[in-house]
């Protein structure tokens, strides 16, 4: 009587095969519960995100100084230009007063002219993060 061998890596491949042909995979429905508020949160991030400054966006400097003044300042600018981004920016030890958030160079320097007349120190900019 002749005893029939195969060889040890084409057992393991029958076996494997056996094995996964009889397995199951998961269901594929999922049920999420969301909080209202999270939607609510995810707006909020979305505005915040589209006011931070971008590499390529330019801005103009329209005030250096202390804490103080540059609030004042920033005050000031926005009561006279309500529909202008201004923000306080602190680079070790002075206080800077940024404005607007432009595209284009182009449109910057429009702004610059008319800006120059109040603050003749303004200038242009393009911050880097």
């Amino acid at each position: 009587m002749r005893i029939l061998s195969l060889p040890k890596g084409f057992t393991c491949l029958i076996f494997f095969l056996f094995i996964t042909s009889n397995s199951f995979a998961q269901d594929g429905k999922t049920s999420v519960k969301q909080d209202p508020r999270f939607e609510q949160l995810l707006n909020e991030k979305r505005k915040i995100n589209s006011s931070i400054t971008v590499n390529d966006r330019y801005k103009i400097q329209i005030f250096t100084g202390d804490s103080e003044t540059s609030k004042k300042a920033l005050t000031e600018f926005r009561k006279a230009n309500k529909n202008v981004d201004a923000t306080i920016v602190f680079n070790t030890p002075i206080y800077k007063v940024w404005i607007g958030n432009f595209k284009t160079r182009i449109e910057a320097e429009k702004k610059l002219l008319a800006l120059k007349k109040k603050y003749p120190n303004a200038f242009l900019i393009k911050p880097n993060k």
